[in-house]
């Protein structure tokens, strides 16, 4: 087989031809194509990375006020606990405070009757005495009449009260 030079060469030059119309009109588009392809390729994946890393983030953020709010009602309920006990106490105290007052009441009440009855009563063995003394004047008697009436009076003082 021989090589023609002039044929190589034309072929050459056709090649070179093609080659150049091609890079110019073909390869430069096609490759500007391919160029945007892959920066939109390379956008969608910084966007996806940037949306994992955001969600992420917020994943994190929503985790921290989950654990705030439950910190927060934990502290509620111990608080309304305390209150409530505390409550509880003065509810408990006022009414031990109540019964005492009732109480020291009841006393006062008690001893002023007594006192009372006390008074009515020393009124009334004075009147009979009195009475007794009168009797006694009026009736010289011996000591087994006065023992008697001393008796009598004394059973009367009983029926009246």
């Amino acid at each position: 087989m021989t090589i023609t030079w002039s044929n190589f060469f034309i072929q050459l030059v056709a090649f070179a031809v093609l080659f150049l119309l091609l890079s110019r009109y073909a390869f430069k588009p096609l490759f500007g194509v391919m160029e945007k392809r892959r920066q939109l390729v390379q956008e969608q994946m910084d966007n996806a990375a940037n949306n994992r890393t955001e969600a992420e983030r917020l994943i994190e953020e929503q985790k921290q006020a989950l654990q705030q709010a439950r910190k927060e009602a934990y502290d509620i309920i111990e608080q309304a606990k305390t209150t409530g006990s505390k409550q509880a106490d003065e509810i408990v105290q006022a009414a031990r405070n109540e019964s005492t007052r009732l109480k020291d009441e009841a006393v006062r009440d008690i001893e002023t009757e007594k006192n009372k009855a006390v008074a009515s009563l020393k009124a009334e063995v004075s009147g009979l005495s009195v009475q007794i003394a009168s009797k006694i004047i009026e009736k010289q008697v011996d000591e087994s009449a006065q023992a008697e009436l001393v008796n009598k009076y004394l059973d009367n003082v009983g029926t009246k009260s």
